[in-house]
């Protein structure tokens, strides 16, 4: 049975501790956390405060954010395990350890919001062999949409992904604010949106494509801009078209 220390008390690291509690053949045996209150949530396991109370383990996942990962590796020297952090950006040279790796889950997390780990892409580095045989017995207690990806194509992912999750949640927020203030309901735009990402499970994001950009309908796309009020949104709004413009100008 693989036994794994969660370093971390943020979002990755609640949403993977609930999912190994489940775990037959995987055994969390430890959390650390930088206070006994940031703890409290986690108290089916042993916790602790203090790097050197750390328990000893197959694997150790830090689940901290990006700025801090190379500072907690500098504390896990002590550990023989192999070291893990679940960052899309940072390289797995951040990581000061003999044994190393990288098991980032490709989803948002939201606290209080559950997610079906089993479609999760799982994206795993090494920087030997065994270690990543047993990272792959690791991600298989989560999903079996596991994918050998090395530093730089996790970045680019990374950049990907707050693309499609990110900015598209923050228009969702700016076309929120414009309903709300015509005393209009957002769930009014929900059946576009899930149409909108219902499509592209059978066609590529360029072909989906519609709307008076791709039309070129200046016409439409300065009578929108005029109605937007704060200079950023209309700033935003322009140079998105621009960009649609010029990725479907041959077609034109």
């Amino acid at each position: 049975m693989l036994t794994v220390v969660l370093i971390g008390t943020g979002n990755v690291a609640g949403h993977l501790y609930h999912q190994l509690l489940l775990s037959n053949t995987v055994k969390l045996v430890q959390v650390f956390g930088r206070s006994s209150e940031a703890l409290t949530p986690f108290s089916e396991v042993a916790t602790t405060t203090n790097y050197k109370e750390l328990y000893a383990a197959d694997v150790c996942i830090i689940a901290v954010k990006d700025s801090a990962i190379a500072e907690v590796s500098k504390e896990l020297k002590h550990l023989k395990g192999i070291i893990v952090h679940t960052s899309g950006t940072q390289p797995m040279s951040v990581l000061n350890n003999a044994k190393v790796g990288v098991f980032y889950p490709l989803q948002t997390f939201t606290k209080n919001k559950q997610v079906d780990f089993r479609s999760i892409p799982f994206l795993l580095e090494a920087n030997e062999e065994t270690t990543l045989e047993t990272l792959k017995l690791l991600a298989q207690e989560f999903t079996e949409n596991i994918h050998l990806v090395n530093s730089e194509q996790r970045k680019q992912l990374h950049v990907a992904a707050v693309l499609v999750n990110n900015f598209s949640n923050h228009l969702f927020y700016w076309a929120e604010d414009l309903c709300k203030e015509q005393n209009l309901p957002f769930a009014i735009l929900l059946p576009l949106i899930k149409e909108t990402v219902a499509k592209l499970e059978t066609l590529s994001p360029k072909a989906a494509q519609t709307g008076p950009a791709v039309r070129k309908d200046t016409e439409t796309m300065q009578k929108h801009i005029a109605l937007l009020t704060e200079p950023l949104q209309k700033k935003i709004y322009q140079l998105m078209s621009e960009s649609i413009i010029a990725t479907y100008e041959k077609k034109l």
